[in-house]
């Protein structure tokens, strides 16, 4: 492994709510390096997501500071944030957010949007059959189960060849076999010298990380190193 692909250094975040303020991360600092599989894992609540958004450049922290390949997001304008994120982070979400009038091949080509390449079309093609889903290519998300949504939105997330993958309970829906699926694209993308933060709140799924930090009540509790 090399340097730090994520970097996250004392980040703090606070909801405001109707009965008071919530802490949802209180001074939570990470690294994901790269070719390393970090699972963040703890019980709903605990602030994983909070996390995840931050680290992805998509929530500002309050307080800390979020470095994703040596550049600070949240220094950057809107757009060369943006940019930042299509090119170097790929998201896979338990809810998977594919558009639902579009095919697979049209979701998974649709994160080429924010980062144009002259070979999309192929790459998408090539990442759909190697997810077993080449017989689905013109299926609409309301025609494919959940094990094939969620394979469709792991090919989204890996088309712009990102350097960072953000998993968000990436198996909260999933049976098992299609969980094993996803769980082993995340340890090959890392192999291949990727950086992978998974949070969840599986342990059966922590245990395909090299190293797991459990989180509770927005603080670091305990890090142990797995089996990955």
């Amino acid at each position: 492994m090399s340097g730090a692909m994520l970097k996250l250094d004392n980040i703090t975040k606070t909801y405001r709510t109707g009965n008071g303020e919530v802490h949802a991360i209180d001074g939570v600092s990470l690294d994901v390096a790269a070719g390393e599989f970090l699972a963040v894992c703890g019980p709903s609540g605990c602030g994983k997501t909070t996390l995840l958004l931050a680290g992805g450049a998509l929530l500002a922290p309050d307080g800390g500071r979020v470095e994703i390949d040596g550049c600070d997001p949240y220094a950057m304008s809107p757009n060369d944030r943006a940019t930042l994120r299509a090119g170097a982070v790929g998201f896979i979400f338990q809810q998977f957010h594919l558009v639902p009038y579009l095919n697979v091949l049209d979701n998974v080509l649709a994160a080429s949007l924010a980062a144009p390449g002259g070979d999309a079309r192929p790459r998408a093609e090539q990442l759909i059959e190697r997810f077993g889903m080449a017989d689905r290519a013109r299926h609409v998300p309301a025609e494919l189960s959940t094990g094939e949504r969620q394979r469709t939105a792991l090919a989204r997330a890996l088309l712009n060849e990102p350097k960072l993958l953000l998993a968000d309970e990436p198996t909260g829906n999933l049976d098992e076999q299609n969980a094993e699926v996803v769980l082993a694209a995340l340890g090959e993308f890392a192999e291949s010298g990727g950086a992978v933060l998974l949070v969840t709140h599986s342990p059966q799924a922590a245990d395909h990380a090299q190293r797991t930090v459990y989180l509770a009540s927005g603080r670091v509790r305990e890090e142990r190193s797995g089996a990955g």
